[in-house]
């Protein structure tokens, strides 16, 4: 095995590993580091978001989802079914498989593409080498060209809840429960704990989320996430905002949380307690002190806005840098950086990256919220349109939510758009599109929508931007 290549990656999560693939089809010699094993010892692709994030997550969200809408939806269409069962074993299993089936499809991928996939842990050292050391303590030394860094990053653990894998646990930990918890705790409210939540609540559980902050999904466009909230109240999620952990211990086979609120100190106690308060960069230990890299106040490399970091020819994407932990944000890193390197001159666009949130109805958004925009003081206007008032949407009974289209008081260009509804996550990128190309609210209403279909929405929306939506009453205009 050649020790000399002209790109190293470290790390084969969604940003690693497509870098590795993008440089290898640019005639690159290319190996990619990765310190993650499977159970017969060899080297697991795929990172967090395939082994134990995005893509089981997923799954069990699809299962789950299933198996609520049989249980409690089925009868508004007609159809009646006996009590359903849920045999939690079997869908874990169902998770396993299309885990492995995408984990060993990158390992074919590498193979085809000509990278070498090397088992260890990767670190920086200088003059572009990367010091590997693998299961066995044995190390050797990579030659580099380039080096491109895409370690990822790990849950956060907070001092009052100590993650015991058994009681208490991570988000690792609550994609392999063996059975329903009668009553689940969840400390925080955002992407993770949400997703961990609904799945768990579908299925049965009591799940109370104990949040810190005051204001819920602050990250998101305001009316999209108050929206939002009531739908999951509606749906059974105790969400309790302005709660903060001091204490959680296992006490009879029970978890005794002890939190405090605005009326005073509170405990309950829960079968299972998720810990999902973030993540945070895995910069630790991976790199030499003589490299040239720098962390930045949150741990993560500084890079500029080509991913370039302080050191020459060393490379940072994915979570390991500054914005969202976004899988696709990672990935689209990995092959700008790769191209870089091959000598093109790619870059990203990064006021068009949607982030979504699992949830059923899911919530999507791109661009700018409409709290940023008066923050900037940014002249705007903005549309709706309720998913009650798409004919799709009533025929699927899928009716909560709404779309939102932000554009520009003078110039109309689409500046953000919002989405709490059935199938946001695939509308919102028919906005991303848009914006890319820089068009207008008028330029996405006048488009064509197949009907009937839940994107209506999204078109009239746009409509409404400008008071010209067609099924719904439009707000009249302050002239």
């Amino acid at each position: 095995m050649s020790d000399k290549y002209d790109v190293v990656v470290i790390g084969a999560g969604p940003a690693g590993y497509v870098a590795a693939i993008k440089a290898a089809q640019l005639g690159l010699s290319t190996a990619c580091v990765e310190k993650w094993l499977d159970q017969k010892g060899g080297v697991r692709l795929g990172g967090t978001c395939l082994n134990t994030g995005c893509i089981p997550s997923k799954a069990l969200l699809d299962s789950s989802h299933k198996f609520a809408e049989i249980r409690d939806h089925l009868a508004a269409h007609g159809i009646s079914v006996k009590t359903p069962q849920i045999d939690v074993p079997a869908m874990i299993a169902r998770k396993d498989r299309i885990v492995d089936q995408l984990t060993g499809g990158i390992a074919s991928l590498f193979k085809h593409n000509g990278v070498t996939a090397i088992s260890g842990t990767g670190k920086v050292i200088a003059g572009t080498k990367v010091e590997v050391t693998d299961g066995d303590g044995q190390v050797r030394v990579l030659e580099a060209g380039d080096i491109i860094l895409a370690a990822g990053s790990v849950p956060v653990q907070i001092p009052p809840a100590p993650v015991d894998n058994e009681f208490i646990i991570d988000s690792t930990g609550a994609l392999a429960l063996s059975e329903v918890p009668a009553r689940l705790g969840v400390i925080g409210a955002g992407v993770i704990g949400l997703e961990l939540g609904s799945v768990w609540g579908r299925l049965g559980a009591d799940v109370v989320v104990l949040e810190a902050l005051d204001e819920f999904l602050p990250m998101m466009d305001q009316q999209i996430a108050k929206e939002a909230g009531k739908i999951f109240k509606k749906q059974g999620l105790d969400i309790r905002l302005g709660t903060r952990v001091t204490s959680a211990a296992v006490n009879e086979g029970k978890v005794e949380v002890v939190y405090s609120s605005a009326d005073g100190e509170h405990t309950e106690h829960f079968d299972k307690l998720i810990v999902a308060v973030g993540r945070r960069p895995r910069s630790e230990e991976l790199f030499s002190s003589d490299s040239g890299l720098t962390l930045d106040e949150r741990g993560c490399i500084f890079v500029n806005d080509f991913c370039e970091t302080e050191a020459p020819r060393v490379y940072a994407i994915g979570d390991v840098v500054r914005g969202p932990m976004l899988a696709h944000k990672g990935s689209e890193e990995g092959v700008m950086v790769a191209e870089r390197i091959a000598g093109r001159q790619a870059q990203m666009n990064y006021d068009c990256i949607p982030s979504v949130i699992y949830t059923h109805p899911e919530i999507a958004a791109v661009g700018r919220t409409e709290q940023e925009l008066k923050a900037d003081g940014v002249e705007y206007k903005s549309g709706v349109f309720p998913f009650a008032a798409s004919g799709r949407a009533l025929a699927a009974n899928d009716t909560d939510g709404l779309v939102k289209v932000l554009a520009h008081a003078e110039t109309d260009r689409i500046l953000g758009c919002h989405i709490v509804g059935p199938s946001a996550a695939d509308l919102v990128q028919q906005v991303v599109i848009a914006m890319e190309f820089g068009a207008s609210a008028e330029d996405l209403g006048m488009i064509v929508f197949g009907h009937p279909t839940l994107s209506e929405a999204v078109r009239e929306a746009a409509l409404a931007v400008d008071g010209h939506a067609i099924h719904i009453a439009n707000r009249k205009r302050r002239k």
